[in-house]
């Protein structure tokens, strides 16, 4: 592939891993961990105290949901639709139910004097993730699995639309725009005070996290020359523009807007899209440094699942040791991989593995469309 512009759309051969993929997952699952661990862990527990470093920004989990977009846009094609929402919903539930019940039981027998211990209703609320929908009344067990149910509709539209004409060619177009503009014209609203049901309406479907998905579907229709780069890249701005009023703050003065996430999220974009349209990166990484990434790329999933909430926990304690806040915080991360490869090396990977066998998903006897290299299925 010598001698490619990495700025222009290459085909992608699906007989090999590409390292770009996996190296971008597994820096966005990075920096989850470190908000956790250094930023949300002293919000959440004032007590821990200051950490030595700090980031502050919330931009893993954003891109994140981008990427699962770009392949979901990239698989939808293999095939039977049925097949499709099988394998997403097999390989995103049983490791995500599964999670929520260790830690429950973390929380609810480990947690110390003063801090929030759950019950049975809130061990159904969070199995049911009905977060979104009354924060109020199901509060998380772990923040973390807030992207759950948004990655489930959207792979549950994604597979309504594409069976009819709005899946396709301008149509699509149309409702990508809509679906970044339309919760952009109710903002106002939103932060105005409306009426509880307006609200579970808007946070339930989550409106203002759309322009994610749509900025990675956008990603793949460039790629694959269904979108015009001057359309691309006006997209992609209002996906940015759409993701800095989403974390902005009214005050008396005017917006207080997060640069700091808003331009995270327009770098990560920008990355994702040199993944998708370039070359490999493996030429500019050495082989250890490839099965390094492969493996973390390979159990971040479960990752992200379990290390927030028990992640604290692991602070706490060695807080309570005197281990020093950098101590700490690798302490949580550590704990986080350990616990992640668990859960998907025994929950992830065998439920995925069974429930791929089932009648109901047997394999379509041909591909519509080749699958990019380095898409976990």
């Amino acid at each position: 592939m010598a001698g490619v512009s990495p700025f222009r759309p290459v085909a992608v051969s699906a007989k090999n891993r590409r390292i770009s993929w996996d190296a971008v997952r597994a820096g966005c699952v990075v920096l989850v961990l470190v908000y956790h661990a250094t930023y949300m862990s002293v919000v959440v527990h004032p007590e821990l105290g200051a950490r030595r470093f700090v980031f502050p920004h919330q931009i893993g989990a954003s891109l994140l949901l981008v990427i699962s977009a770009y392949f979901a846009a990239v698989t939808i094609g293999r095939g039977s639709l049925g097949r499709y929402w099988w394998g997403r919903v097999a390989r995103l539930l049983p490791p995500f139910l599964a999670a929520v019940v260790v830690i429950f039981f973390a929380l609810r027998y480990l947690s110390p004097p003063g801090w929030f211990v759950p019950h049975g209703r809130d061990l159904v609320g969070n199995l049911l993730m009905l977060w979104n929908w009354k924060p109020a009344g199901y509060p998380f067990l772990d923040g973390s699995h807030w992207t759950i149910p948004l990655q489930l509709m959207a792979f549950t539209v994604a597979a309504l639309l594409y069976r009819g004409s709005w899946g396709h060619g301008r149509k699509l177009h149309v409702l990508m725009w809509a679906a970044v503009l339309v919760p952009l014209a109710q903002w106002p609203l939103r932060i105005a005070g409306p009426p509880e049901w307006y609200r579970i309406l808007v946070d339930g479907f989550g409106l203002h996290r759309w322009h994610l998905f749509v900025a990675g579907v956008a990603v793949r229709l460039w790629t694959t020359k269904r979108l015009r780069t001057p359309e691309f890249l006006l997209l992609e701005l209002a996906c940015v523009a759409a993701h800095a009023l989403h974390g902005a703050t009214p005050t008396p003065t005017g917006l207080t807007i997060e640069w700091g996430a808003t331009t995270g999220i327009a770098l990560g974009l920008l990355v994702i899209s040199l993944a998708a349209a370039g070359p490999d990166w493996d030429r500019f990484l050495p082989a250890f440094a490839q099965r390094a990434i492969q493996w973390f790329a390979g159990i971040s999933y479960g990752v992200f699942l379990i290390h927030q909430a028990i992640g604290y926990l692991v602070l706490h304690w060695l807080s309570g040791l005197g281990f020093d806040p950098l101590l700490q915080t690798a302490g949580m991360l550590a704990t986080g991989v350990l616990l992640g490869w668990a859960l998907t090396r025994f929950v992830e990977q065998p439920a995925h593995r069974f429930l791929m066998r089932l009648p109901a998903a047997a394999r379509p006897p041909a591909h519509r469309e080749p699958v990019s290299a380095g898409h976990r299925e």
